[in-house]
This record gives structure tokens, C-alpha cells and sequence, in this order.
């Protein structure tokens, strides 16, 4: 038989109590109230964390599909410099070893026009032989080819939804304004061409698809000459290792030219999702917290239910550490059952969310993500073993710690004064 103590084997008798007395069934319903309030309280974080987690995940993905990893640009000093010696700054940029590949970019700010259609857009100059090398463009297209952009032909590929808003499709014309123009004795003139609709992308992203466009690299540079900024578009082999490799190339470039990478780009977006990851951690540790409460209310009334127990297992020679311990375990087998379960309940809805949101999505008849405010359509969900280990230790602390007050407690019971009085 095995030797287990008996503080064990009492406290496990203590949990399970619930078929005797009125009193002994009250006490074991706030102590399942309790397993139930810790279960939930896990299954709830490991839930909107990883949901977090995903859609970070998914909105950089999307993000660094039209997006390069790092960008290398002139700062101050001559416009059109680094974009002039591209395959220089690349062949220099690739002495770092997580560098892949480089190609060269004009970026610039237009508006473009169809019928008394107007929109503002971001206009990127590309070339598309070397494009696909730094981006996942080529694979985000939808309509046309990004090989249609070729010099001279003033070609531009849209966002899906751009072109939706512009009424256009392949082969349309559209009207490209720069910010500068020309001052003519009629007056302030804009400068403007003519381009025509070769291709529509879309990355997923609905920052991008409605405000991007893509242009060939000389064509953007012959019409944003003043304007546009020109550089080099740089693809690493570890996306995560971005903001290091920017800070190491700093030390090889030339004087003037900038190296920035895709997260300080985007940085006001990525510290407002950490700092709303870590305020629902704490918002919704007080649900674990509020049933720690619980759980340290029913141990209490457990302790004055059981009072002759005690008084007994102290006259057999029961230390006041053993009575502690009794009680203990009986907090902590709820506190372990209850993290348990909701750690089981949280992993199977995150791993399968993908299929519970659409079901109530189809069920209710809303979408809980409009694209126009969440940037993407569909709830992603990611997992992360770090947040769902962090929960369950926060979990099983916080019930260990609703143990120590009861337990106590328990331990300075004396037994003259319990058996005199009962």
C-alpha cells in the first residue's frame, strides 16, 4: 500500500464533501463556484491573449506582404541620392548576413482621379524585376501583373478596394497629381499624368489595399522628382530581427543615408496593441483573483465547519503544521483542478476559433470584425506556450496564496477550547 500522508488523503476528503449535511453541501457548492470562477478566469485569458497574439501575427504578415523589412533612404542630404546607387548601397548592405536582397524605390504622397472620383493615396515607385525579391507583392495579385509596370508605360497597380471606391478596372485610365507644380503666368499649374490601371493587389490589409498604389520606379521618379523619397527596399532572412540588423548597417553606411526598419515604422501600432495585451492580463486576472476570494471565503467557513475535526486530530497528536497542511491541499486541489480546466477549455477554443467565430457569425447574422475598423475579417488566434504557462502559474499562485489565511487559522485552533464548547 502506498505511504501517503494523511494530510493528503483528508484534504481530498474535505474537497469532495458534499453528501452529508445542509451545511457540508453549501460549503462544497462556493468551493466548486470557486474551481469554476479560477476555471473560467484561465480559459478566458489563454482566449484573448492568443487571440491578440494572432492578430498582431496576422496584421504584420499583411503588413510586410507590400511592405519592406528595411528601408535605406537619403536623410538631408542630396534628394534621389541612394536611389541613384542602389545596387551599391545593396552589395554594401549585404555584408551583413541576414540581408537577402535589395531593390530600389521612390516613395511619394499623390492624389488620384476618375470622373469626380478623388482619392489621396501612398505611391510607391517599383521595379519588378527585383520587387518580388523584397515583398510578397507578386503573390498579393489579384488582377494583371506587377510585370506590366514598365518604364515609360506609366502603368499603376491599385488596391482592391482603391479600385473599388475609383470604379476602375484593368485598362482604365486614371489621373496621377503630384503635391508640386509649376508656377505659370496663368497661375499655379499641378503636375500631372495620365496613368492607366494594370494590375490590382490585395494584401488583405485595408489600410493598404484602399490607399496604396504601385508605379514603376522610373516613371515615380521622373513625376515626384522634388517630392518622393528614393532609396533602397531590403528583405532579411528573420523579419523578428529587423530593428537589430537596421542598427548594424547603420555603422556600414555612407554619411546621409538612413536605415529604418519595418517596426519603427509601424511602432505607434505595435505599442498600443502591447500595451492593450497587457491591460487585458490584468483586467482579466481579476477574474482569477475574484475566485481566489472565493476560495478563501469557503476555507474559512470550512475551518469553523470543521472545528471538532481539528480538535480531534490535535488531541491524537496532530501538529498545528499538519492542520495547516490539510487545508492547504484542499485550496490547492481546487486552485489546481480549476487552472486545469480552464488551461483545457482556453487551448481548445483558441486552437479551433477559426471555426467557433464564423459558426456564431453565421448564427447571429453580424460580423465582429468590419474590415473598414480592424484592418482584417477574420478572428486569427495564436497560441503562445509563454502566456498560456504565465497564466497557469498565476492561476496556481494566486490559490495557494487565498490557502494561507485559512490555514493559519486552522493551525491555532486549541482543542480545550473547541471540545468545551461543542
Amino acid at each position: 500500500m502506498l505511504n501517503i500522508p494523511y494530510e493528503l488523503w483528508v484534504g481530498w476528503r474535505y474537497t469532495r464533501a458534499g453528501r452529508g449535511r445542509r451545511r457540508d453541501r453549501f460549503i462544497s457548492f462556493i468551493a466548486g463556484s470557486s474551481m469554476a470562477g479560477i476555471a473560467l478566469g484561465v480559459a478566458a485569458l489563454i482566449i484573448v491573449l492568443s487571440v491578440m497574439n494572432g492578430f498582431q501575427t496576422e496584421v504584420r504578415d499583411r503588413m510586410l506582404s507590400v511592405l519592406p523589412h528595411i528601408e535605406l533612404f537619403s536623410n538631408g542630404g542630396e534628394r534621389g541620392a541612394a536611389l541613384a546607387d542602389w545596387r551599391g548601397l545593396t552589395e554594401l548592405a549585404k555584408k551583413n548576413p541576414e540581408v537577402l536582397a535589395g531593390a530600389p524605390y521612390v516613395s511619394a504622397q499623390a492624389m488620384i482621379a476618375r470622373d469626380q472620383t478623388l482619392r489621396g493615396v501612398q505611391v510607391r515607385g517599383v521595379d519588378p524585376a527585383t520587387e518580388r525579391n523584397v515583398s510578397d507583392l507578386v503573390g498579393s495579385m489579384k488582377q494583371g501583373s506587377l510585370d506590366a509596370l514598365q518604364p515609360g508605360s506609366f502603368g499603376v497597380v491599385l488596391g482592391r478596394t482603391l479600385a473599388s471606391a475609383l470604379d476602375v478596372r484593368l485598362g482604365d485610365p486614371v489621373l496621377m497629381l503630384a503635391p508640386q507644380g509649376s508656377v505659370t503666368p496663368a497661375g499655379f499649374t499641378p503636375r500631372m499624368r495620365q496613368f492607366t490601371v494594370v494590375g490590382v493587389f490585395e494584401a488583405g490589409h485595408y489600410e493598404y489595399d484602399s490607399s496604396l498604389a504601385f508605379v514603376n520606379v522610373d516613371d515615380a521618379a521622373r513625376l515626384f522628382r522634388e517630392t518622393g523619397t528614393g532609396g533602397v527596399r531590403l528583405r532579411i532572412k528573420d523579419m523578428q530581427e529587423a530593428p537589430q540588423v537596421a542598427s548594424e548597417l547603420a555603422s556600414l553606411l555612407p554619411a546621409g543615408i538612413v536605415a529604418s526598419d519595418w517596426s519603427r515604422n509601424n511602432r505607434t501600432w505595435f505599442a498600443a496593441v502591447q500595451t492593450e495585451k497587457r491591460m487585458m492580463f490584468l483586467i482579466l486576472t481579476l477574474i482569477v483573483a475574484v475566485a481566489a476570494f472565493n476560495l478563501l471565503s469557503s476555507l474559512v467557513m470550512a475551518v469553523n465547519d470543521k472545528q471538532s475535526d481539528i480538535a480531534i486530530m490535535r488531541t491524537l497528536g496532530a501538529s498545528p503544521g499538519e492542520v495547516a497542511r490539510v487545508f492547504v491541499v484542499q485550496g490547492a486541489l481546487i486552485g489546481v483542478i480549476g487552472t486545469i480546466l480552464g488551461v483545457a477549455g482556453g487551448m481548445l477554443v483558441a486552437f479551433n476559433i477559426d471555426v467557433i467565430v464564423p459558426f456564431i457569425e453565421r448564427l447571429l447574422g453580424m460580423q465582429f470584425l468590419p474590415k473598414d475598423i480592424y484592418l482584417i475579417t477574420e478572428l486569427p488566434s495564436d497560441p503562445r506556450m509563454a502566456d498560456i504557462v504565465s497564466i497557469g502559474v498565476t492561476s496556481l499562485v494566486l490559490s495557494f496564496l487565498a490557502t494561507l489565511y485559512p490555514s493559519w487559522r486552522a493551525s491555532r485552533l486549541q482543542p480545550a477550547e473547541v471540545l468545551r464548547h461543542d
